[in-house]
């Protein structure tokens, strides 16, 4: 079983604008004022917070009865991740305005419309439907929503749950090795001697716009400046989520089902590029590499393939032809790969790709062996 959320912008007049803020304010107000009893009590038992709260937060709120629920649902559950997280107990607040709805009480979806249920009643909103008809197959089963109000959009995003058949080993064809990194943002390398370059050169030459746009406004040191600061900082976020989603598209849709996908470890990329000169260092260690791999593992399942995560260690050193280990084997500035053995020469991100195929196409073979 396999859960990924769905996020669709939500079409609202202006009339139900007013709606909608009213209903998501009082809900997180409602969490805030909740969170504050549960830091004091340390309770997180939602039938003991239901016996203690549920009065006070219809009454002071004026919430319906399953928005109530909702609240303690919300705030017990944000405790509890904070917690799992090795976080140090701690007041939980809630900044922006939000409403958790539960399937068929709270809201309904169809291919048509939205239907939510506010403090004004219910209300019906047509949405964004690109991307979204194949849920609406009878395969998919809708989760407990969250209404969102950010950039001045309205937002649902869903939890969706469909069942799908977990690829075994033995149901691997295809291995391709794929090198993240920034002067090509994927290198690919398949099972057919094929190696493919996703660009990354007009991505740097992006964030290093964004990084001077930020250094400029943070000197100026004024209230419009901090929130310019906070809309760049959103666009640049949307921005690299935008172009890893589109690479992670296009590697799951162009190999066949059964592809075994092998990617680096890189969970530890921005200790390993502190020695990068410090004014290279935020274009070097900011790229949402796991972000990559999340996106990836994701619509790897949707399409019948499968992920594999590998150490890194020396795979940028190692020769794809003769096996011989040298760091000097790479010129980092030059992007280029000669091996001091065989003389085997390529560009570094390739044999980086190269590297990670074989350790897949090892790892297959001690399965089926």
């Amino acid at each position: 079983m396999s859960t990924i959320t769905a996020k669709i912008q939500i079409y609202v007049s202006s009339e139900q604008v007013n709606s909608l803020s009213i209903t998501t304010n009082a809900y997180r107000k409602a969490c805030n004022w909740l969170s504050a009893k549960v830091f004091e009590t340390k309770e997180l038992n939602q039938a003991k917070l239901n016996s203690s709260f549920y009065s006070t937060l219809r009454e002071n709120f004026h919430l319906k009865s399953q928005m109530a629920q909702s609240v303690m649902k919300t705030v017990i559950a944000r405790y509890k991740s904070a917690k799992s997280n090795g976080h140090e107990w701690s007041l939980v607040t809630f900044k922006q305005p939000e409403y958790d709805l539960v399937w068929n009480r709270d809201y309904s979806l169809n291919e048509n419309r939205f239907s939510v249920n506010t403090l004004d009643g219910r209300l019906k909103f047509h949405f964004e439907k690109q991307g979204m008809k194949h849920y609406f197959d009878g395969t998919w089963k809708f989760g407990t929503a969250k209404l969102v109000h950010k950039y001045n959009k309205w937002f649902l995003h869903i939890p969706v749950t469909k069942d799908f058949e977990k690829i075994s080993n033995t149901g691997i064809n295809n291995v391709v090795g794929i090198d993240l990194g920034l002067n090509f943002l994927a290198s690919t390398y398949d099972s057919k001697g094929k190696t493919e370059f996703f660009k990354g050169r007009i991505i740097k030459h992006k964030r290093g716009q964004f990084k001077t746009l930020r250094k400029q406004l943070q000197q100026r040191k004024t209230p419009s400046a901090r929130k310019r600061l906070k809309k760049i900082g959103s666009r640049e976020n949307r921005y690299v989520r935008d172009v890893n989603h589109q690479v992670t598209k296009a590697l799951v849709e162009q190999y066949p089902k059964g592809t075994l996908f092998v990617l680096e470890d890189l969970s530890g990329v921005r200790n390993a590029t502190e020695k990068v000169k410090v004014r290279n260092r935020y274009v070097s260690v900011s790229w949402a590499f796991y972000q990559f791999r999340e996106l990836l593992e994701y619509k790897a399942v949707l399409h019948g393939h499968k992920v594999m995560i590998v150490n890194p260690k020396y795979t940028s050193q190692t020769c794809p032809k003769c096996g011989h280990v040298d760091k000097r084997n790479r010129n980092k500035k030059q992007h280029t790969f000669e091996c001091r053995n065989c003389h085997y020469k390529s560009n570094d991100d390739r044999i980086g790709a190269m590297n990670l195929y074989r350790k897949g196409v090892e790892a297959m073979s001690a399965v089926t062996s």
